[in-house]
C-alpha cells in the first residue's frame, strides 16, 4: 500500500487528530482535531512533514505520487466548497501555510488568496458586487506571491501602494477606492514582471505548486534556522503544508479578523484577550499595518459573533487543557476559526497559568510543572525598574512584553548583533519588526516599535524570548538612513541610552536604575509544587553572606561550593596574600629541610636560618585568619541549619600577583622589597598550563600551613556561630585530588588542626571532609578515594576540560563550529557531555558508593544549573546539584521535571 502523505479535513470529519503533530505539524493536527469537534473550520488538507524532508533532500523534487494525492484532495476540497480553483463563476481561493510540530510563529512562509487571476477577479466582482474587495485581495495576493514565492521583495510593492495613498490623500490601505486599488493591481503586475522576468501566473494549479514549494523551502531559510537554533528545536523532519479554503474578513463592514488568547499571555490573568480589525485580513493584525482594536470591543460591534467566539475559546481551552492562541475570521457575520495552538506566553504568565489551572482542577501538579520551561524562570529573576526612580517618560506605547530594558539605541538587526558581540546592551528600534530581525531581537535587551499591536510580530516574538517590548509608539518618527528617531523636537541618535518598561509601555530617556526581583505570589506557590515533586537537593554556589542570603530566599538548601580564594581579593586582604607568596619558597625549603633533619637541634637551626621567611609567611596567614573566620561566620549565619561546603584554596599563586610593571612597582613599595624581586617571583610562578599546574591540593601539600589556617578559620567560625544557638553544618572540600594519598596527606593536616581548635576551645562540632572530583583519575579510582572522602562533589568544569582535552578559556574559538557541524550536539562547557564526561561521573558515583554506601554526591560546576545536566544528575542518583543563586529556582524546576520523567 502506498504511503499516505496528504490528510483531508472538513465537514465534521478529518483524517488526522491532535496527537499527530509529528506527522501533520501543530497547525494541521489542530485543524483536524477542531474539525472533529465540530468547530467551524474552513475545510482543507495537510501535506505531511516527511514530504518536506524528502523535498529538501531531493533538491526541490516532489516524491512520486504526491502530485496525484494533492490533486485528489484538491478535488475533495472543491466538492466540499462547491467551488473550483480558477473557475470565474464559482472560484475557490485557498491559503497555503506552514506548520511544524513545534510552533515557530512567523518564521516560515504563508500565501493567502491563492487562486486569483484576471478572470476570477471579474467573477468575484459579478458575484459579490464588491469590486473594492476583489481588487484588495488581488493586490495582496500578487504582493505575497511575488515576495514569498518568487523572491520579488515586498518593498517594491510597498512603494507602489504608498504612492497611491499619497496621491489619494489617505493614510490607510482600506481608505483607497476600488478604482484606485485596480490601478494598484495593474502596477503590482508591472513590478512583478520587472523583478521576476515573467508575467504573473494565471493558472491556479501552477500557483498552488509554486506556493507549496515555497513553504517547503522556507524550512531552511535563515530566519527559520536561526529560530530553531535559539530555541534548541532539533530532530524535526520539516514543516507540513496546510492548504485551506479562504474565508474573508475584508469583504465589507460586516467582516473582520483577529487573534485571541484564552488567557492574557503577558500576565496570565484569566481573561479573554486579543485584538481584531473590521474589514481586514489577518496579515493586517499581525503585521501592524493598521492598529488593531481590543477584543472586548467586538462584543459591541458584533455581539453574536463575540458570544460564539468566547464560548469556543472556553471550550477549546478545556479540551486542550492549556491556554490557546487562536486566529479567527468573520465573513458576512459568520465566524470561522482558522487556527488554534498552545499560546506563547511570558514567564510570568506561564507560572500563573500553571498555578491557576491546578487550582481550577484543569491539570495535575505534575502537568503544571511541565508547563513551565526552566529557562522561563530565568526571565523572572532579572531586575525591574526601581519604583523610587524619577522617570523621564518621553512617549508611551503598548506594553507588548513585560520587563525592564536599558540599552543603547540601534536601528538594524545587524547592528544589534554586532554591538552585542562587543558586550554592549542595545535596544532594537524598528518601525515594525519582521522575521528577518530575529537575530537582532535576540541580541537586544529590549525592542521598541512605532507600529504594531499586542499580537504583532514584535510582541509575539519578544514574549516568547522573554524580552521587554514596547510596541505601537505612533509618535516615533524613525529615520533608518540617518540613524535617528525624533519625537516632536527631541532627537535620539544611534548609541543614545533609553529605558523601556514593557509592563507599562513607557519609553524613557537615559538609564533608569533597576531593583533585584523577589519571589512571591504564584511564583512561590509554583516553586512549592516543584519541591513536592523533586527528589534532588538544590544547593548554591556562594562566596559571600549576601549571595548566601539571596540564594536561600530563592530556595537553596545549602551551599555546594564556597570558593575561599575570592575572599582574598577583597579590600586590603590581597597584601598579606602577596606577602605570603614572596616568602613561600624559603618557607617551603625550610619545611623540606626540617622533615629531613635527624635531630631537634638541627631542626631548630634550620628554623633560625629561615626565621625571616617563617615570620613573613606565618605572619601573613595570621593576618588572613580573622578575615577568613569573619567571612565564614557571615555565611554560616545566613545558612544556619543548612550544610555549607567550603572549598580550600584552589587557584595557582600567580593569580594573586600583578602582571603589569606599574602594579608590580606598587607591590614592591608596599611590601618593602625591590621591584626586581616582585618581577622575578611573577616569572618564577609562570606556568605554561596553569590549569594543570601547582594548584588545589598540590598547594596544600607544598604549603600545609595554608590549608591548616583555612581549616582553623572554618571550625572557629562554626563554633562561634554555634555558640549563638544556630545549627552549623560545615563540609570541608579538598580540590583537584587525583590520588588517594594526596587526599590523605591533606586530610591528616586538616584533622590535626581541627583537633587543636577543639582542645583550645573545649568545644566540638560535627564536620565532614570530602573532595572535588575534577581529575579523571579521581573518577576512575573513586573506590579508593572514598576510603578517605565522606562526600564527592563533581567539579565538571575542570572534569570536562581534562577529559575532552579542551581549554575552557580557548575552546570558544572553535567549539561553535563543532556544534554547527554536528560533532557535538552542544557546547560541553554549557551542557554536560553525558556520553564521555558523564560516563566518568556515573562511574565515580558507583565506585564511591561501593566503598561508602551512604556517600553524599553532588555537582558544583556550571552544569549544576543547566536543565539537561540536572536531568542526568537525577538519573545518576546524586544527592544534590549546586548552582549560582539566580539559577536555584531553575534547578528546582528542572529537578522536578527530571523526577516526573
Amino acid at each position: 500500500m502506498a504511503e499516505k502523505r496528504v490528510y483531508f479535513f472538513g465537514g465534521g470529519k478529518a483524517e488526522g487528530n491532535a496527537k499527530m503533530k509529528e506527522l501533520l505539524g501543530g497547525k494541521g493536527a489542530n485543524l483536524a482535531e477542531m474539525t472533529k469537534l465540530g468547530v467551524p473550520v474552513p475545510p482543507g488538507f495537510t501535506i505531511a512533514t516527511k514530504v518536506c524532508s524528502d523535498y529538501n533532500k531531493s533538491k526541490g523534487k516532489w516524491p512520486a505520487g504526491l502530485e496525484q494525492e494533492v490533486d485528489k484532495n484538491l478535488a475533495k476540497l472543491e466538492k466540499a466548497m462547491d467551488a473550483k480553483l480558477g473557475d470565474p463563476d464559482k472560484p475557490l481561493l485557498v491559503s497555503v501555510r506552514s506548520g511544524a510540530a513545534v510552533s515557530m510563529p512567523g518564521m516560515m512562509d504563508t500565501v493567502l488568496n491563492l487562486g486569483l487571476n484576471d478572470d476570477v477577479i471579474d467573477g468575484i466582482i459579478n458575484k459579490t458586487g464588491n469590486p473594492r474587495f476583489a481588487y484588495d485581495i488581488y493586490r495582496r495576493f500578487i504582493d505575497m506571491f511575488g515576495d514569498v514565492v518568487m523572491g520579488c521583495e515586498h518593498e517594491h510593492f510597498e512603494e507602489v501602494i504608498h504612492a497611491a495613498k499619497k496621491k489619494a490623500g489617505v493614510s490607510l490601505d482600506n481608505e483607497l477606492s476600488a478604482e484606485q486599488l485596480a490601478d494598484v493591481v495593474a502596477k503590482y503586475k508591472a513590478v512583478y514582471k520587472k523583478h521576476v522576468g515573467e508575467m504573473f501566473p494565471q493558472d491556479g494549479k501552477t500557483q498552488l505548486t509554486h506556493a507549496i514549494n515555497a513553504v517547503f523551502g522556507s524550512w531552511n531559510i535563515a530566519r527559520a534556522v536561526k529560530y530553531r537554533q535559539l530555541n534548541n528545536i532539533t530532530g524535526l523532519l520539516g514543516t507540513a503544508v496546510n492548504v485551506q479554503a479562504m474565508v474573508f474578513g475584508n469583504m465589507g463592514t460586516d467582516c473582520g479578523t483577529g487573534v485571541c488568547f484564552t488567557r492574557n499571555p503577558s500576565n496570565g490573568k484569566k481573561e479573554f484577550y486579543g485584538e481584531f480589525l473590521m474589514n481586514a485580513q489577518g496579515e493586517d493584525v499581525v503585521a501592524g499595518i493598521r492598529t488593531p482594536v481590543p477584543l472586548k470591543k467586538l462584543a459591541k460591534v458584533m455581539p453574536k459573533a463575540y458570544k460564539q467566539l468566547t464560548a469556543l475559546m472556553t471550550r477549546l481551552e478545556k479540551h486542550y487543557k492549556d491556554m490557546q492562541d487562536m486566529e479567527f475570521t468573520i465573513q458576512s457575520k459568520v465566524l470561522y476559526i482558522l487556527q488554534t495552538r498552545t499560546g506563547k506566553r511570558t514567564a510570568e504568565a506561564a507560572v500563573k497559568n500553571a498555578v491557576d489551572m491546578v487550582q481550577e482542577k484543569l491539570i495535575t501538579k505534575k502537568q503544571a510543572v511541565n508547563r513551565v520551561e526552566p529557562e522561563q524562570l530565568d526571565r523572572l529573576l532579572h531586575p525591574s525598574f526601581d519604583p523610587k526612580a524619577k522617570r523621564n517618560v518621553i512617549a508611551k506605547g503598548l506594553p507588548a512584553s513585560p520587563g525592564a530594558a536599558v540599552g543603547q539605541v540601534v536601528f538594524t538587526a545587524d547592528t544589534a548583533e554586532a554591538w552585542n558581540a562587543k558586550g554592549k546592551k542595545v535596544v532594537l528600534v524598528r518601525i515594525e519588526t519582521s522575521p528577518e530581525d530575529i537575530g537582532g531581537m535576540d541580541a537586544a535587551v529590549g525592542i521598541l516599535t512605532a507600529r504594531g499591536g499586542m499580537t504583532s510580530h514584535a510582541a509575539v516574538v519578544a514574549r516568547g524570548m522573554g524580552k521587554c517590548c514596547v510596541a505601537g509608539v505612533g509618535t516615533l518618527n524613525i529615520n533608518y538612513s540617518a540613524k535617528k528617531l525624533t519625537l516632536d523636537k527631541l532627537t535620539i541618535k544611534e548609541g543614545d541610552w533609553i529605558s523601556l518598561d514593557g509592563t507599562t509601555g513607557e519609553l524613557m530617556l537615559g538609564q533608569l536604575p533597576t531593583v533585584e526581583p523577589t519571589m512571591s505570589g504564584e511564583f512561590g506557590t509554583f516553586m512549592k509544587i516543584c519541591d513536592q515533586i523533586r527528589t534532588l537537593g538544590i544547593r548554591t554556589n556562594a562566596d559571600t553572606p549576601e549571595d548566601s542570603k539571596r540564594a536561600r530566599e530563592f530556595g537553596a538548601e545549602g551551599i555546594g561550593l564556597c570558593r575561599t580564594e575570592h575572599m582574598f581579593f577583597e579590600g586590603d586582604r590581597i597584601w598579606p596574600v602577596r606577602q605570603m607568596i614572596l616568602a613561600a619558597d624559603d618557607y617551603a625549603l625550610m619545611l623540606e629541610q626540617i622533615e629531613a633533619a635527624a635531630t631537634a637541634k638541627e631542626k631548630k637551626a634550620i628554623e633560625k636560618e629561615h626565621a625571616a621567611a617563617k615570620k613573613q609567611f606565618e605572619g601573613a596567614l595570621k593576618k588572613l585568619l580573622p578575615y577568613q573566620r569573619s567571612d565564614f561566620e557571615g555565611i554560616f549565619k545566613a545558612m544556619a541549619g543548612l550544610p555549607v561546603t567550603i572549598r580550600l584554596l584552589d587557584p595557582p599563586l600567580h593569580e594573586f600577583l600583578p602582571q603589569d610593571k606599574a602594579n608590580q612597582a606598587e607591590m614592591a613599595k608596599r611590601l618593602g622589597v625591590k621591584p626586581a624581586a616582585v618581577k622575578a617571583k611573577v616569572e618564577q610562578l609562570h606556568e605554561f598550563n596553569p590549569m594543570l599546574g601547582h594548584r588545589g591540593c598540590r598547594l596544600a601539600i607544598t604549603y600545609p600551613a595554608i590549608c591548616r589556617m583555612q581549616a582553623r578559620a572554618i571550625i572557629e567560625a562554626a563554633l562561634n556561630v554555634k555558640k549563638t544557638g544556630k545549627v552549623v553544618l560545615p563540609e570541608i572540600m579538598i580540590p583537584l585530588v587525583g590520588e588517594v594519598r594526596e587526599l590523605k596527606l591533606v586530610k591528616d593536616e586538616i584533622v590535626d588542626e581541627i583537633k587543636q581548635v577543639f582542645k583550645e576551645r573545649k568545644a566540638r562540632i560535627k564536620y565532614m571532609i570530602g573532595t572535588m572530583i575534577e581529575v579523571p583519575r579521581a573518577a576512575l579510582t573513586a573506590d579508593e578515594i572514598a576510603t578517605e572522602a565522606e562526600f564527592f562533589s563533581f567539579g565538571t568544569n575542570d572534569l570536562t576540560q581534562m577529559t575532552m582535552g579542551f581549554s575552557r578559556d580557548d575552546a570558544g574559538k572553535f567549539l561553535g563550529e563543532y556544534v554547527n557541524k554536528g560533532i557535538y550536539c552542544a557546547d560541553p562547557f554549557q551542557i554536560l557531555d553525558q556520553v564521555g564526561v558523564g560516563k566518568l561521573v556515573e562511574m565515580g558515583t558507583k565506585l564511591g558508593r561501593q566503598t561508602r554506601k551512604k556517600l553524599k554526591v553532588g555537582i558544583c560546576g556550571e552544569h549544576g544549573g543547566e536543565p539537561h545536566s540536572i536531568d542526568f544528575c537525577h538519573r545518576v542518583g546524586m544527592n544534590y546539584v549546586s548552582c549560582s543563586p539566580f539559577r536555584v529556582p531553575i534547578a528546582r524546576l528542572a529537578a522536578a521535571q527530571a523526577a516526573i520523567r
